[in-house]
């Protein structure tokens, strides 16, 4: 992407008021979204993100700067600017100015494409999206039909003042449906939103038909539904999408991120026991063609997998450079970062609960009365703390042992930190969901994911 005679003359050129290391990030990213509502192509759009970052560190402490400027000159700008920004008095010669011999890492690439996004017509794109707002329009009582295509294509230079020169290519592919289904005044969404870090030919795998029906059963199950209890009950989470409340309850609170400011309940406690012993908990960035899967990491370290949980017993954070420098954890090749305009922090990529020996089936019969969340939604959580409240987008009764009646309304309310000691059996039918998440290096890709999972006793959101 650049001549490596001026990455190495920039580097140098920041590190001359006296940094620990230097770091450039370049990023060349293009991404095509395109809405179909009721029909109607409601929005057709193409961008182009093309910039470069710098990071510096003395110690501990993290200087940043970027811009969409990557000339020469441009780039030498940024370096001096940067160079200059802590203020101090006098400039070093710190790492020279040029001379880097660097060692280009050999980078396998886990986001690969059959049918590329940038080689594919936008009216293929179109059809997908018409395929799957048919499969979902006029089904049952569904009234209303909205549905998403995304593409992007993400080129990522990583060189740093160690001699580091990584080079990687991500891209993605997504369709999201939602359905909303209506009976007079009462109505009921659903909705569907596989992705993967793939070409259009993850369409062939889950075909358009397949996600706009999903959008439609949801609503149409919902429709006319009772209002869930409020209370203490059992509650089975159903696989894929449920392990958002992992993801979010718990996930981001074992990133060093959190742990490194001792804003973390998780801090210290390393070969500790944080759950019952049926649960063992991974992020892992190395599984081919995962939403959140990396051939590098945004810090040019190779990503693993990284088993968090044990059995119960707590074995890693989630790790990126400064988390390492900081609580002195072997890092992870989890730093990640939205674009050029963030210095990189501990992330998750792909973060499951891991399959376990149980079946659903043998879950719910062990219910007598309690909540079957089948699909989750969305929710708020309490950094630091693990506190959370998640709605469920599909939920039923459990009575007896056997799914019953449909719940609207139902809500999951309770600590990440004290659930993981609650979640009581574990099935083995484990399958990602994909969404983006947000934290202090913006919006990225992620998978969450678990099998079925049954927790003894949570509390429960209701009106009824």
């Amino acid at each position: 992407m650049l001549d490596e005679a001026l990455v190495a003359q920039v580097l140098g050129a920041a590190r001359r008021g006296g940094a620990d290391f230097a770091e450039l990030f370049v990023e060349d990213r293009v991404n095509t979204t395109l809405r179909l509502h009721q029909g109607e192509l409601r929005d057709a759009r193409d961008g182009n993100l093309f910039g470069a970052g710098v990071r510096l560190l003395y110690g501990t402490q993290v200087v940043y700067a970027y811009t969409n400027d990557v000339t020469a000159s441009g780039l030498l700008e940024l370096a001096r600017q940067v160079a200059q920004a802590r203020g101090d008095a006098g400039v070093t010669d710190a790492g020279g100015v040029g001379g880097l011999d660097f060692t280009r890492l050999d980078v396998r690439p886990m986001q690969v494409a059959r049918e590329h996004p940038l080689h594919a017509a936008k009216a293929r794109k179109l059809a997908l999206i018409r395929r799957t707002h048919a499969a979902a329009a006029g089904v049952g009582a569904v009234r209303t039909v909205d549905v998403h295509y995304l593409d992007m294509v993400q080129r990522v230079l990583i060189a740093n003042s160690e001699g580091l020169w990584a080079e990687d290519e991500r891209l993605s592919t997504r369709i999201a449906c939602t359905a909303i289904a209506q009976d007079g005044t009462d109505r009921a969404t659903g909705s569907s939103n596989p992705g993967a870090g793939r070409g259009l030919e993850f369409f062939e795998e889950r075909p358009p038909e397949e996600i706009g029906a999903e959008a439609a059963r949801i609503a149409n199950a919902m429709l006319g539904a009772a209002y869930a209890p409020a209370g203490k009950y059992p509650v089975v989470i159903g696989n894929a999408f449920g392990g958002v409340i992992f993801h979010e309850a718990c996930g981001h609170i074992l990133e060093t991120t959190a742990v490194e400011k001792n804003a973390s309940v998780f801090a210290g406690k390393i070969g500790q026991r944080i759950a019952h012993d049926c649960v063992t908990a991974v992020d892992d960035g190395t599984i081919p063609g995962a939403w959140g899967a990396l051939g590098v990491d945004d810090e040019g370290m190779v990503p693993q997998r990284t088993t968090l949980i044990e059995r119960g017993v707590l074995k890693s954070y989630m790790v990126d450079r400064v988390g390492h420098l900081k609580t002195g954890e072997a890092r992870t090749g989890s730093g990640r970062r939205a674009s050029y305009r963030y210095a990189p922090a501990s992330r998750m990529r792909s973060t499951f609960i891991d399959a376990g020996d149980r079946t659903p089936e043998e879950l719910i019969r062990s219910v007598q009365h309690g909540i079957y969340a089948r699909t989750m939604g969305g929710g708020s959580v309490t950094p630091g703390t693990g506190d959370y409240n998640f709605a469920v987008n599909e939920a039923y009764m459990i009575r007896g042992g056997e799914v019953a009646e449909p719940l609207r309304g139902a809500a999951l309310v309770g600590n990440g930190a004290q659930d993981l000691m609650n979640i009581v059996g574990v099935a083995g039918d484990l399958q990602l969901g994909q969404g983006l998440c947000g934290s202090v290096s913006g919006s990225l890709p992620t998978d969450v994911g678990q099998p079925h999972i049954l927790i003894s006793e949570i509390t429960v959101g209701g009106r009824a």
